[in-house]
């Protein structure tokens, strides 16, 4: 059975570029200073609010992968080791690159892909026109279909969350927010061009969610 592991980057619109209704809607809730700021830090996190940045994807046997990024004009290029490809293009292109992509294999895996990653994918794909090849969110409680790692390590919701990051740390695997960058910089790399970055990042987060499928593969699969 072919397993592939998915992750995106998201950026969001910067939020005094939103319409002034878009700006009333995010922040009707919000009521303090600290809380207004919180809101529009979130902008990265709605696919009406944010674009994709990058897709990694990466083959759970072989550790062959690839990266579809925004970044029009850049050269196509590969890891040191050559186990991952590095794919510039529009946002639209690489959805389509994806689509065709995931279509080939029997089980995706993924941090939290179901509630975020995969609607996420296929609101924007929605939006820019681009058909998907498969359901992304599929049964919440069939991991041979899309084992979210975030839904196995909660079992489904009754013990409590804990980000990628934190999980990695305390199995002992490396962390991807050991090497300078974390989710909360993706907007800033973007804005600044320093795309190679984000796409590294995201490989980080792949080889992270590898490890941790491997183990739970081996010790924590319940069917």
């Amino acid at each position: 059975m072919m397993k592939v592991i998915f992750d995106i980057e998201t950026s969001g619109t910067p939020f005094h570029e939103l319409d002034e209704l878009q700006q009333k809607y995010l922040l009707k809730f919000a009521e303090t200073e600290e809380q207004i700021e919180n809101e529009k830090l979130k902008v990265n996190l709605y696919p009406f609010t944010a674009q994709v940045v990058s897709i990694g994807m990466m083959n759970v046997d072989t550790r062959r992968g690839r990266v579809l990024l925004q970044g029009e004009g850049l050269e196509p290029w590969s890891s040191d080791d050559g186990m991952v490809d590095f794919l510039p293009s529009d946002e639209r292109t690489l959805l389509e690159r994806f689509w065709q992509d995931i279509a080939r294999y029997d089980q995706l895996v993924s941090f939290n892909g179901r509630a975020f990653d995969g609607p996420f994918l296929h609101i924007r794909s929605a939006m820019l026109g681009v058909h998907p090849s498969r359901a992304l969110v599929t049964n919440r409680y069939n991991p041979a279909l899309h084992c979210d790692l975030l839904e196995q390590l909660t079992f489904y919701g009754v013990a409590r969350k804990f980000s990628l990051d934190f999980v990695c740390m305390a199995f002992g695997f490396d962390s991807p927010k050991r090497h300078g960058v974390d989710g909360h910089d993706i907007n800033g790399l973007f804005r600044d061009g320093r795309l190679r970055e984000i796409a590294e990042y995201n490989v980080r987060d792949l080889e992270a969610t590898r490890e941790l499928f491997l183990r739970w593969q081996e010790f924590l699969r319940l069917q």
